[in-house]
């Protein structure tokens, strides 16, 4: 029961910090894990704007 409520907003929370941590670290593919690990949490949460 619990993870189906906070299963979502946890990964979120951790793709956004990890894609910062990423922003931090370097460049190269750096640079791709923080575009990806920035972007999947932006598109979930536009995801329910355009339903």
């Amino acid at each position: 029961m619990t993870w189906k409520v906070f299963g979502m907003p946890l990964l979120i929370g951790v793709l956004g910090a990890a894609g910062l941590f990423a922003a931090l670290l370097g460049d190269g593919w750096w640079d791709v894990l923080s575009w990806v690990g920035l972007g999947l949490p932006a598109w979930y949460g536009f995801r329910g704007f355009f339903r």
